[in-house]
């Protein structure tokens, strides 16, 4: 199939965009969006680049764009999943260049335009100390900023997120001199979703993948048990607007039972 030149092209997609827009109605629009930014890798290597980190500073840009696209739409918080504990076991050129960029993102969102507070979710300690202070202070920056709630999940992992918070827990009411009945008593879902290191935050009403992979991947994996979840075919370098707001029209057309 002949693909339609890019001055033909954008128009159309502009309009429909536009199209797609005035369908949503913003009562409709989730609270929490979390985002898995799949692809990045295999953008890379389709469009010919040997060294597959261009995949993933093509797509920090991306990330910029949809941090804006939820602050214009009025989106409270955003879960962007960023590098998880597995990750860290990638061959050591690639695992280079990701320390290099993740804190670059994260500088990048965190820079005083931005209307949003950033929160690091994850466990820093298996990460180079330099990147992990550049993290913490880029955070650190943003203490003050009004607007969304942006975590980004970095050295993150599903089953240790539970772990964790299980363990500060039992931490917290063994400090206190509870009984070992007292303890089991209080292991409550309330009580380890407090201490989840989203704590005090909405769970995600919606859950976004890219890459045309099907699976969570251990991201969110307590917060999101009732999530809507939309997958797309689409690399995260390639995510549009257009892409995204398809994804709220999607999720504003259907009926969240929460397993009743």
């Amino acid at each position: 199939m002949k693909l339609l030149p890019d001055r033909v092209r954008r128009p159309i997609l502009s309009l429909y965009e536009r199209r797609v827009l005035n369908d949503l109605d913003p009562a409709g629009f989730p609270h929490h969006v979390a985002i898995i930014c799949d692809g990045n890798r295999r953008w890379a290597r389709e469009a010919g680049f040997e060294d597959v980190s261009h995949g993933h500073r093509v797509g920090a840009q991306r990330i910029a764009d949809m941090l804006g696209w939820c602050a214009d739409l009025g989106i409270g918080t955003v879960t962007i999943y960023l590098l998880s504990i597995e990750n860290l076991s990638r061959k050591s050129d690639e695992l280079d260049a990701l320390m290099e960029i993740v804190p670059d993102i994260v500088d990048e969102i965190a820079r005083p335009t931005g209307n949003w507070q950033v929160r690091i979710v994850g466990t820093l300690d298996p990460l180079p100390e330099d990147v992990a202070e550049r993290l913490r202070r880029a955070s650190e920056r943003t203490t003050d900023h009004g607007g969304m709630n942006v975590n980004v999940a970095v050295g993150y992992g599903g089953r240790q997120e539970i772990v964790d918070a299980v363990q500060a827990l039992l931490r917290e009411r063994a400090a206190a001199g509870d009984s070992v009945d007292e303890i089991i008593g209080a292991v409550t879902v309330e009580a380890i979703d407090r201490n989840l290191y989203t704590g005090g935050q909405p769970d995600p009403d919606l859950v976004i993948r890219t890459s045309g992979e099907q699976r969570l991947s251990g991201f969110l994996l307590w917060q999101s048990a009732y999530s809507e979840i939309w997958f797309t075919d689409a690399y995260w370098p390639e995510f549009r607007r257009v892409d995204f707001l398809r994804a709220l029209r999607d999720f504003s057309a259907r009926t969240r039972r929460f397993g009743k």
